[in-house]
């Protein structure tokens, strides 16, 4: 019998990028960072209708935006972001921010949290986490800055359920929110996967949540509670 013969593993498809920034040398900075971590560059923009045309012309997987672009510098990145989620649904969207603005992040995540993130500039700089990120919203999940994370979680109410969590459910839900699995949960809190489960499963319940096997529903549903 002819043996069978051993094909090798193709490389999966790099992930293709288009970014908007005003700034040309933090859009050619994050460009080459990624470039040098294996994404496809398609396209920069420096306004948001240009951003908006190299969405149409590439449909890239992701498209990374500053929030705050020309001509008045106050939401037109946002508005682009929010444009692109709801014709382009393929394309994931990961806006940058140089500042915590809870309104913002709230407005981006109104729909849902897939395919989504929402960083501060100064997360870039954090090369592996900033890649995991991008990745991370390419295919499918979410990513939110800690700090905006931190912001919703605390944002106060009535006969709030947040109240009835411990300190420690309340660190293991901040870190769901980001997007972050059991796995990598573990690994940030020193537990083991069993012991964040556990506290996972009664997040959950205490917010009277269903509980999703898979993270995008997760995430989903905890940042709809947030929103509430």
């Amino acid at each position: 019998m002819e043996s069978e013969r051993a094909y090798p593993e193709q490389d999966p498809p790099a992930i293709r990028v288009v970014l908007a920034d005003d700034s040309v040398l933090l859009r050619e900075g994050i460009a080459s960072l990624l470039e040098r971590k294996g994404f496809e560059i398609v396209g920069q923009a420096g306004t948001a209708d240009e951003l908006l045309l190299k969405v149409r012309s590439y449909k890239p997987d992701v498209a990374i935006v500053d929030i705050k672009m020309p001509p008045t510098q106050t939401d037109e990145g946002l508005r682009a972001a929010k444009e692109i989620r709801e014709k382009h649904p393929d394309t994931a969207v990961l806006v940058l921010s140089q500042y915590v603005e809870e309104g913002y992040a709230l407005e981006l995540l109104q729909e849902s949290a897939e395919g989504v993130g929402y960083l501060l500039k100064d997360r870039v700089y954090d090369l592996a986490d900033f890649v995991a990120a991008v990745k991370r919203v390419a295919r499918g999940g979410s990513a939110l800055d800690p700090s905006v994370v931190s912001q919703l979680v605390g944002r106060r109410r009535s006969d709030d359920p947040l109240d009835t969590l411990s300190a420690r459910e309340r660190e293991v839900l901040e870190l769901m929110a980001e997007g972050l699995s059991n796995s990598a949960i573990a690994a940030r809190v020193f537990l083991t996967d069993r012991g964040v489960e556990k506290h996972v499963t009664s997040i959950f319940q205490k917010l009277r949540l269903p509980v999703a096997a898979d993270t995008h529903r997760r995430v989903l549903a905890v940042v709809a509670f947030l929103q509430s």
